[in-house]
């Protein structure tokens, strides 16, 4: 067990630190190797946690080729003089702007689009201001968590986490609503407070706005339609992957048959590093798995939340949050819910789980995926985040916004 647990640690602190600037995906997938050559990890096991992913790659696939569309066509450049035009020179003014647009798109086509999609069009917005990027890049990465329980398809953790037992979406929004309010309340002030300083000054906001090319149009339809055809899907209890990789091969395909976008300059757009990425995760939380350490937390979970329900209720929130640092949110999901399904625990603790699941991947770049891609989306504007300067910035942002989401949804629970 020992062996393992070290691996997997090494391997995600190589996708925490990056040693040598090599890929995030580079560490998950030697951290699986070494698994699989040492004989750690049988190889039907992981190919089965590989396997498992596969809702999520396509889900993640189609996003970011509405993502590379949407660049190609020129809809981020006038998304980005939109919000600059509307600015009016203030800095604070742009900052709530793309900070109410974030949250929007997290609720309605989750946490990913929200890094894939978002920043580059927020980056943009940046660069058109002559404004400081980071203020407002940071935006897409910490409501893209803050914001991803509002709805059930906010956060494709959330699936993972409730399984079959997802509740249904009106039950959702009466459990979460207020809580959600919290999170993203506090999350904003922390932010906007954190980042005072470099949102003191003028910015440009006098620019012309450009004239939509008719592939642009059709981006943002497929965009518009991605969304309602998700939330559709959750309402029908389908999984996401499948019909947005679709939305995202329906769009490519309308563009093309419109103008001159060929398929090779889509694929060359698509990350395609984080398929492997998000593979090795999973092989390296069923690992974990397989040492015994989630059956022996299953026992000892009832008796714990039998003694004192309320502070078991918190503490499990924390315990998480800390947990999908460590094991990235959306694998941590998976044994959330597998412990909540075996423990038969009830729902305000399973609740406030997903609450740990959602925001505590804000304290560090490993916590969720959304955050992986909103780093891979940085780096090919040519902006660079470290994992050290990220956790900085977590530390003052995420406690403070996942103890408000937890008391808030405790007390509405009276747990």
């Amino acid at each position: 067990m020992g062996t393992t647990l070290g691996i997997v640690v090494l391997a995600l602190a190589g996708v925490l630190i990056r040693p040598w600037k090599l890929p995030e995906a580079l560490w998950a997938v030697l951290g699986a190797g070494a698994l699989l050559i040492l004989g750690l990890i049988p190889v039907a096991d992981a190919a089965r946690a590989v396997g498992r992913g596969a809702d999520v790659y396509l889900f993640l696939i189609g996003m970011m080729v509405l993502a590379e569309l949407a660049r190609h066509e020129g809809l981020f450049d006038w998304l980005a003089a939109f919000a600059v035009r509307h600015s009016r020179g203030s800095p604070l003014r742009l900052f709530g702007l793309i900070y109410v647009v974030g949250t929007l798109v997290t609720i309605f086509l989750s946490n990913d689009a929200t890094a894939v999609v978002l920043t580059p069009a927020v980056f943009a917005a940046a660069k058109q201001a002559n404004a400081k990027p980071l203020p407002v890049l940071f935006i897409c990465a910490f409501v893209a968590n803050a914001a991803s329980f509002v709805l059930p398809i906010s956060n494709p953790a959330n699936l993972v986490v409730y399984g079959a037992h997802m509740p249904a979406l009106a039950s959702w929004v009466a459990q979460f609503g207020l809580a959600s309010i919290a999170a993203v309340g506090v999350t904003y002030l922390m932010l906007r407070w954190s980042q005072r300083a470099d949102l003191a000054g003028p910015i440009v906001s006098d620019i012309k706005i450009p004239i939509l090319s008719r592939g642009g149009r059709v981006a943002a339809a497929g965009i518009a339609l991605t969304a309602m055809v998700l939330l559709v899907a959750s309402g029908l209890d389908w999984r996401l992957g499948l019909p947005t990789f679709l939305a995202g091969c329906a769009t490519a395909a309308a563009i093309m048959v419109t103008g001159t976008l060929a398929p090779r300059t889509i694929a060359k757009g698509v990350s395609w590093s984080i398929v492997p990425l998000v593979a090795g995760l999973f092989v390296l939380v069923e690992a974990v798995e397989g040492t015994g350490v989630l059956k022996r937390l299953t026992a000892a979970l009832p008796a714990y939340s039998q003694m004192t329900p309320h502070t078991m209720g918190v503490a499990a929130g924390w315990v998480v949050a800390f947990a999908s640092n460590v094991l990235n949110n959306l694998p941590m999901g998976l044994l959330a819910g597998s412990v909540a399904t075996r423990a038969h625990l009830s729902p305000s603790i399973t609740g406030a789980m997903l609450i740990g699941v959602d925001l505590g991947p804000n304290l560090s770049v490993t916590g969720s995926l959304a955050t992986l891609l909103w780093l891979v989306a940085l780096r090919r504007d040519g902006q660079e985040v470290s994992g050290w300067h990220f956790l900085r910035q977590g530390c003052f942002v995420m406690p403070p916004a996942l103890l408000a989401a937890l008391l808030t949804f405790l007390w509405t629970h009276r747990v």
